[in-house]
């Protein structure tokens, strides 16, 4: 079983202090590619519709075939980074037992186009999560004659969700979600769902002594055309990893720590056990995700001195921006009402006053605004881009 403890510990050390912040493509990793050891088998798989290399990495000699892909939606960079700091435990002597029972198969950037111009879309806007059965674009083609050639026993697909989400009906942000996908549209239980289930179940124990109550469980709902539903249909157990929001952390980067301490549960749990499936039933007990938060409210607002009567709370949502090579965070208003419901990842009480904005008459979805006037008194809503 991993010792969770001593890699942590040694997590600082192993970090790939290159890849930092959210935007990673391809000019990030190809440096850190040409210095890895040639324990790693390297190959260029073909190229993205927008003419971008594809990379990927082979070790371990084991008999259990693991197939791992990250940026599938190109803004989505956490698990990246994740990967490129486990590539580095690789190279102690600390994996030698793990890789002697596993072979590991990584696409790092499925998306290189989407990564570059920081979109969840290829070059061609197509979701290539939603390309899983028709296979209209080149990364889709790739990720399948990967599939169809390395046969694996698991696959791991790696994405990042929204700082809307909580773990269930909680004040919890959903650090890290996970889903094993249906198979059919009536969400049956099936015995390759069910490994997955098992080593899902896994790392939520593993992470729970970290994050406690701060774990999801994404929602099951069967699509043909994603990949992880197709390759479920196929008889290969698939999880889905989520990198989520830990608080105040805008750029995850304590979400990356505990994405690879969760990689790592799963790996060394499927190096050293035959799952079978048959202890999957706590994957019911993570709650599954909702979605709670806002990254902004701004409580009790009066919004027009010709209704100095009525009150509102204010939603503000970060929009992520490429700017100059760089994520800038906007903030956007996208609700004005009653969220008594409703979680902020930040708040601010107005206590009744009057909330305002230069630049509009009176604040209502949609403007975008860098602070807020509670009468007299400037609030910003970042600052030099440190989110609150």
């Amino acid at each position: 079983m991993l010792d969770a403890p001593k890699f942590l510990s040694k997590y600082n050390s192993l970090k790939s202090a290159a890849l930092k912040n959210r935007y990673i493509t391809n000019r990030c990793i190809e440096p850190l590619l040409t210095s890895l050891s040639n324990q790693f088998s390297q190959c260029v798989l073909g190229t993205s519709e927008g003419g971008m290399s594809i990379h990927s990495l082979q070790i371990g000699t084991g008999s259990k075939r693991i197939l791992i892909w990250s940026q599938m939606h190109g803004n989505e960079s956490t698990t990246t980074k994740a990967l490129f700091d486990l590539f580095n435990y690789f190279e102690l002597s600390d994996s030698k037992a793990l890789l002697e029972e596993c072979t590991l198969f990584i696409i790092p950037i499925l998306n290189p186009d989407g990564a570059d111009a920081y979109t969840r879309l290829n070059k061609n806007h197509v979701d290539l999560n939603r390309d899983a059965k028709v296979l209209t674009q080149s990364e889709s083609q790739i990720l399948r004659s990967v599939y169809k050639e390395f046969m694996p026993d698991f696959c791991f697909n790696m994405h990042g969700q929204r700082t809307i989400f909580s773990a269930g009906n909680t004040s919890n942000s959903a650090v890290l979600s996970f889903l094993s996908p249906s198979e059919n549209d009536e969400r049956s239980l099936t015995p390759t769902r069910q490994k997955s289930m098992e080593v899902i179940q896994v790392m939520n124990s593993a992470l729970q002594q970290y994050l406690p109550n701060q774990i999801g469980r994404y929602d099951d709902g069967y699509n043909d055309n994603c990949v992880g539903d197709y390759f479920q249909t196929q008889g290969t157990p698939t999880v889905l990893f989520e990198a989520g929001h830990f608080p105040k952390d805008y750029n995850r980067e304590e979400t990356r720590k505990f994405m690879a301490l969760a990689l790592m549960s799963a790996l060394d749990y499927v190096a050293n056990n035959s799952v079978s499936g048959i202890d999957y039933k706590s994957y019911f007990d993570i709650p599954e995700n909702d979605k709670l938060f806002y990254d902004v409210i701004v409580r009790k607002a009066q919004l027009s001195s010709h209704n100095p009567e009525i009150f509102n709370d204010i939603g503000i949502q970060y929009t992520e921006v490429l700017v100059s090579g760089s994520i800038v965070f906007k903030p956007k208003i996208v609700f004005v009402g009653d969220l008594k419901s409703k979680q902020g990842h930040f708040e601010i009480d107005a206590d009744f006053k009057q909330v305002s904005h230069p630049d509009f008459e009176v604040l209502s979805n949609g403007n975008e605004i860098d602070f807020i006037m509670i009468e007299f008194t400037k609030n910003l809503l970042f600052s030099n881009n440190n989110l609150m």
